[in-house]
């Protein structure tokens, strides 16, 4: 802004201006040989000055298992700090709740936060390690219930209000897919300490009886009526699916799904629906698409993997009561931020809808529902079909601020 300032002071006179501009570089190259410091390259390095400080935890979670967990908070600052506890989705996930190389929620919320005056614990799941997809105990991950998530967080929640640089009177939990079912509970057992809750890709209801549903069987079928069948005769060929990623994914055995071979995935087609030409999406298909929703959640055919959802995990979540069932419970005096992309295929959007409506019925005084056109799971631009990984819109992590900031003074 001073230079601006002296070149339009000296405007008339040009050589004026260069031999201030040079004289003064001359004074600060001066400078930098006395004195022996790079000032140039100082000033170019501000990206590289800390701005957030990092104390690497480990939460002892009962039964001889451990798990690390890392705080972030103000590089500079009178604390203690506010603080936030990050409680992960679906999946063998880390505490950055990396989902592929290019979207690490988690991670972003904690940088954005702790930047702006936020303390942020986050922690990895029990049984995973050192980073999301990898298991360090097998029985430990294998053996996980529902019981086990929310205990694990609260017992990552009273390491949080030890640490010295935290203000446990300023304590907010954030969960983001799954997470939204744990958050609530833990919240609410903890109704004196925990003084917010934020759902990010919220679950209202049952996760495997109706957001499975919708996912293995619902979407789907929309897709085929409303992309594929575009005369309306309820039919789409094989070639139709066979050319269409989205769709073969849902309907091509193992064995073809992952190939380019056009032929394998044709006679794959025509095998399953004995049929060569049309398939009737009504009755070939939907039954087709039930079957498969049936075999996911089965409790004797699912295997335990390192993406998803191990079988007993996923037997105490069909049984768990619904968080639609239990948000009204939440105390009067914690806030509520619900926030949802309205093209989420794995939490649609209305699932953030029956929450709020809920919190309507019930009159909690402070909550409030925030949704983005365009964004899916991730909160990053996806398609109304199929999820998009990428980091989060700048949108989202300045609202989770803004309203955090006010709920925390």
């Amino acid at each position: 802004m001073q230079m601006l300032v002296l070149v339009n002071k000296f405007k008339s006179s040009p050589f004026v201006v260069l031999s201030i501009f040079f004289s003064a570089f001359m004074i600060l190259s001066s400078y930098s040989t006395t004195f022996g410091t790079p000032l140039f390259s100082e000033t170019l390095a501000q990206s590289d000055l800390q701005v957030i400080k990092y104390k690497d935890l480990v939460i002892d979670l009962g039964d001889g298992v451990t798990t690390k967990a890392q705080l972030s908070y103000p590089a500079i600052g009178k604390g203690p700090f506010p603080a936030v506890l990050l409680i992960q989705g679906s999946g063998a996930l880390d505490m950055n709740e990396t989902l592929t190389k290019n979207s690490k929620p988690f991670w972003e919320i904690s940088q954005y936060l702790s930047e702006r005056g936020f303390a942020v614990l986050k922690y990895d799941k029990r049984g995973v390690g050192p980073e999301s997809y990898t298991i360090s105990n097998s029985s430990v991950w294998g053996n996980n219930t529902v019981d086990d998530q929310v205990n694990d967080g609260k017992k990552a929640l009273n390491i949080l209000v030890q640490q010295p640089e935290v203000d446990p009177k300023r304590i907010s939990i954030l969960g983001h897919s799954e997470g939204t079912l744990y958050a609530p509970i833990i919240g609410m057992d903890n109704s004196t300490m925990v003084r917010n809750i934020i759902l990010m890709a919220t679950l209202a209801q049952n996760p495997l009886k109706d957001v499975e549903y919708y996912q293995d069987v619902s979407l789907p079928l929309e897709y085929a009526m409303q992309v594929l069948d575009n005369n309306n005769t309820g039919l789409i060929s094989i070639q139709q699916i066979v050319s269409d990623p989205f769709l073969r994914n849902f309907l091509l055995p193992p064995s073809v799904s992952h190939t380019n071979d056009s032929k394998a995935m044709t006679d794959a087609l025509i095998k399953e629906f004995d049929n060569s030409s049309d398939i009737n999406i009504d009755k070939q298909i939907k039954p087709f698409l039930i079957k498969g929703y049936e075999n996911t959640t089965s409790f004797d055919v699912l295997e335990c993997n390192t993406i998803g959802i191990c079988p007993k995990l996923w037997k105490s979540l069909s049984n768990m009561p619904t968080s639609l069932s239990s948000i009204g419970n939440v105390s009067k005096s914690t806030g509520i931020l619900i926030l949802n992309g309205e093209n989420d295929v794995q939490t649609p959007v209305q699932q953030a809808f029956l929450l709020h409506q809920r919190l309507n019925e019930v009159n909690h005084p402070d909550h409030t529902l925030i949704t983005y056109p365009d964004l899916g799971h991730a909160f990053y631009p996806s398609s109304k079909w199929q999820t998009a990984f990428g980091p989060m819109e700048p949108d989202v992590l300045a609202d989770l601020y803004s309203w955090l900031e006010s709920h925390s003074r």
